[in-house]
């Protein structure tokens, strides 16, 4: 093996940047499409998988390429609006809404005692979209989110998006990582100034972009005033299936706009490899000498000219770690110097 000249420090720069794509199956940018499976979006049994959330895909479940995209749930503190299977009554009985609002609330603050909060407002219940993990890399992108939402006549469609842009540098972090507020708008940028959309009921909801789910107020995306509601409300009677998350399917698939990217921090080394006008001017090729060991190209003698192709990175025990190709050679002899950046993702 040739002699192995080891890089600098000011040769190894480490780099990171950010890469965003969209999040949906086949690159689709704008979900417009949802659907739903029958056997499982089923309500009538407590502890069925059905009863706890509910599974978009972007095709009909009878297409074999069809693939989740997201799921939408309703939770509870108090375990009113589904199915009660302990038979205990009021605020000790547990149902599939109140495991889903514990659960949440475990993830955003790691307690069983904390509530959610919308600007100071602090609803009973939320509704939950939880973008399926193996549809976006390291986190969702703040400022990308799009979401609409039907609703009635009078206010047909309720534009939501994360107040990131707005509120640059200060948004809150949780035990699910960095909280934004959603708020009616587009793009990151909230209209208007005021986080309080619908009076009286807070925020419209939450958005944790690094664990890539959204917590919707259902107060305010289901209140009756001219400041801006879908009449999105839950069914909150105890005991009874109020089949509240098909009800937010049926206005996010009757909006038919679904906007979130997908973001990817790349970890990045250059690696400055040079070879000065006096190094690799020979090859160590065996086509370039005979059976004796003379040379079969004399030129090679007096004017030794070779060709770089390839550049291989070796660790400290001399073992080949990694290789990169030039995509086309550069010319190699005593009056010329070369600087080639190899660059390693991660």
């Amino acid at each position: 093996m040739a002699n192995l000249i080891r890089y600098n420090d000011t040769d190894v720069v480490d780099d990171t940047s950010k890469v965003t794509t969209s999040t949906w199956t086949d690159n689709t940018n704008n979900l417009q499409v949802a659907h739903t499976s029958s056997t499982q979006a089923i309500f009538t049994t407590a502890t069925s998988s059905g009863a706890h959330y509910i599974e978009v895909s972007n095709k009909a479940t009878s297409d074999t390429t069809s693939v989740v995209q997201y799921a939408l749930a309703y939770g509870n503190r108090k375990g009113s609006g589904s199915l009660d299977f302990t038979n205990d009554t009021g605020a000790n009985g547990k149902s599939a809404s109140s495991n889903i609002y514990s659960q949440y609330r475990q993830l955003v603050f790691g307690d069983e005692t904390s509530n959610f909060s919308f600007n100071g407002f602090v609803p009973d219940d939320i509704y939950v979209i939880n973008v399926q993990r193996a549809r976006y890399k390291h986190n969702l992108k703040p400022g990308s989110l799009d979401l609409r939402i039907s609703g009635s006549t009078t206010i047909p469609i309720l534009h939501l998006t994360d107040d990131s842009v707005t509120a640059t540098g200060s948004s809150v972090i949780t035990n699910a990582g960095r909280q934004f507020n959603i708020v009616s708008g587009s793009l990151g940028t909230m209209l208007g100034d005021n986080l309080t959309q619908v009076t009286g009921k807070g925020s419209y909801g939450l958005f944790y972009p690094d664990s890539g789910f959204i917590i919707l107020n259902p107060s305010a995306v289901s209140a009756s005033t001219s400041a801006g509601s879908v009449g999105l409300g839950p069914t909150v009677t105890s005991h009874t299936s109020g089949k509240n998350h098909q009800k937010l399917f049926n206005h996010i698939s009757g909006a038919g706009h679904f906007i979130v990217d997908s973001e990817e921090r790349v970890s990045s080394q250059y690696y400055f490899t040079r070879a000065t006008n006096s190094e690799f001017n020979y090859t160590t090729n065996p086509s370039f000498i005979d059976n004796s060991g003379n040379l079969n190209f004399t030129s090679m003698i007096d004017n030794p000219t070779t060709f770089i192709t390839t550049v291989g990175l070796y660790n400290d025990e001399g073992d080949l770690v990694a290789v990169a190709k030039l995509s086309q050679p550069v010319t190699k002899d005593f009056t010329k110097e070369a600087l080639i950046r190899v660059k390693l993702d991660y």
